[in-house]
């Protein structure tokens, strides 16, 4: 007999978790709520994990949110996590915009495309990051910004698939 008879998961007639459309955003806004850890550190070597998840909800899909709600997302980052206000409400909508132009561009994407792009919009944000503290009369070498990137680029994995659970289990899958 085949395994899926002898199982007793009723599949029929279950649909999305109520809230659905809005479970995406509060797990960006929850994981921009890991930056408030108490981790002691002089420079900060914990990756962006807000940035890491609307990464990894872009990538997994481009239908919970339109490209606009990266702002207000970017600004609660901003605010949770202390940065200059503004700084990712300027980078989280560009990202998406990027992400949306490469889609349109692009026919498939696999694993090792999706974390080559990711890392270059790590990329970009830490650098952009970096220049913004710079101007704003910070003495640090963008050396200080590395762990930090090395640890969001070989961390995107796991966020990504976090992101893949939290998506099946707003399904209902």
């Amino acid at each position: 007999m085949v395994r899926a008879a002898l199982g007793n998961k009723q599949r029929i007639g279950q649909g999305p978790r109520r809230l659905a459309k809005i479970i995406p955003a509060l797990s960006v806004v929850g994981a921009s709520m890991l930056n408030l850890l108490p981790i002691v550190s002089l420079t900060g070597w914990y990756p962006d994990f807000g940035l890491l998840a609307l990464l990894g909800w872009r990538l997994l899909r481009s239908d919970p949110w339109p490209a606009w709600w990266a702002a207000p997302l970017g600004l609660a980052n901003d605010l949770i996590a202390g940065l200059p206000v503004g700084l990712s409400a300027f980078l989280w909508p560009a990202c998406m915009l990027i992400l949306d132009l490469l889609d349109r561009r692009t026919m498939w994407r696999d694993y090792w495309i999706e974390w080559l792009l990711a890392t270059l919009l790590l990329m970009a944000s830490s650098w952009v990051r970096w220049r913004v503290d710079v101007i704003t009369g910070a003495q640090l070498e963008y050396n200080a910004a590395v762990p930090s990137l090395l640890l969001s680029i070989f961390v995107f994995p796991i966020a990504a698939w976090l992101v893949t659970m939290v998506d099946r289990w707003r399904l209902g899958r």
